[in-house]
């Protein structure tokens, strides 16, 4: 039956966590509730959950774990995504994050729901190797063959599936990550004060998004008597096999080798104060950190992966350096510390104006109004 094009949609957005869709799709969900559809966000409950309903989202609870690929957990969570189709009956959903992409794509072709997916990763499993990979592969197979669009938030991630026969090139879209509000991240001063130069790292505390070689790096720089802080910004003891205990975090403190911020509902003032941001991850999607800090004006220091190196040009906006290496970092460090005071504001500048261009959240509802248009044959 032909979709009632003057009736509101109902729109369900699954994810791993309610604060991803309140800190990185508010401008989606927005897009919607002003043009007067439903949404529901189908994810596991958190501290954001109020503040989604506040706007006029419903929630609808989901228990899942973020850990691994386990075949059991899949198959409860496919029959979770069953039940939540069948009971909503949206007209379409948008998945994000690999575990609802993966089990919410099939329990939807299963409910003949339509499913659009954003890769806003690959996850430890997909860049494991062996065994791991492989399933992943396979459900990814399976759970985006049937798609008519799949959204991806850097070209190398995208290439990559294409490469390995994942998805279809006719299929796929590039987004530049969540896009930016680019008044609510308005260029900022660039800090005048230059006794000591503060660098700034905001992110989950995981082994893969290089907190090790920052630690380390921090370590080599101070050894040899430059001005400097280290600081990092962001949640210890996260549920996944690659987290940092607090308790270790504690010791970098003890040793005076970092500042420890912990967690911030608004990082904007964090990022203001830094002269520069850090994120020497192992690969990224679209790392919202550096987008963030780029739309404010601050150089970037990060890792030539995938992810990275698309918010980053580099010797313009920011320094690269070798993935896993806290040597290569260590360098990138010193090239920014050799910069003049106007140099390092300039850098800045750069990088805003890349995301004047590039970034603009406008571009990503755009291209959900059209994947909505492609799947159901009108726009929201």
């Amino acid at each position: 039956m032909p979709l009632d094009t003057t009736q509101p949609l109902h729109v369900m957005m699954t994810v791993n966590a309610a604060w991803n869709i309140w800190n990185f799709r508010q401008p989606l969900l927005r897009a919607l509730l002003d043009k007067g559809h439903r949404v529901t966000v189908l994810a596991p409950q958190d501290e954001a959950v109020p503040q989604l309903e506040a706007m006029g989202v419903r929630f609808r609870p989901l228990e899942m774990s973020a850990k691994g690929l386990n075949p059991l957990e899949g198959l409860r969570l496919h029959r979770a995504f069953t039940k939540a189709y069948r009971d909503e009956k949206p007209d379409i959903v948008f998945g994000f994050t690999i575990k609802n992409n993966l089990f919410g794509a099939m329990a939807a072709r299963r409910c003949r729901v339509p499913f659009v997916p954003n890769v806003t990763g690959l996850g430890t499993a997909f860049l494991s190797g062996g065994l791991l990979q492989k399933v992943a592969e396979i459900l990814y197979r399976h759970a985006f063959g049937p798609l008519q669009t799949v959204f991806f938030q850097n070209e190398d991630d995208r290439d990559l599936f294409l490469q390995r026969g994942l998805v279809r090139a006719e299929q796929t879209c590039v987004l530049p990550g969540s896009g930016i509000d680019l008044e609510r991240f308005a260029p900022a001063p660039y800090p005048e004060d230059v006794a000591e130069t503060r660098f700034l790292m905001i992110a989950r505390l995981l082994r893969d998004k290089g907190v090790y070689e920052y630690v380390e790096a921090a370590r080599t720089l101070q050894a040899e008597g430059a001005k400097v802080r280290f600081r990092i910004l962001g949640a210890t003891d996260a549920e996944n096999r690659t987290a940092i205990s607090r308790d270790e975090v504690a010791q970098w403190e003890a040793e005076g080798v970092i500042d420890y911020l912990g967690t911030a509902p608004d990082v904007r003032p964090h990022i203001t104060s830094a002269h520069c941001v850090v994120l020497p991850s192992y690969r990224e999607g679209a790392p919202r950190t550096l987008i963030e800090a780029a739309a404010l004006a601050r150089p970037l220091v990060a890792t030539d992966v995938p992810g990275c190196r698309a918010v980053v040009e580099a010797g313009s906006s920011g320094f690269l350096c070798e993935a896993r290496s806290s040597a290569s970092l260590s360098q990138a460090c010193r090239s920014f510390l050799a910069l003049s005071q106007r140099e390092k504001a300039e850098m800045g500048l750069a990088g805003r104006a890349k995301m004047e261009a590039e970034y603009d959240q406008t571009h990503v509802v755009a291209a959900y109004r059209q994947a909505t248009e492609t799947v159901l044959g009108r726009r929201f």
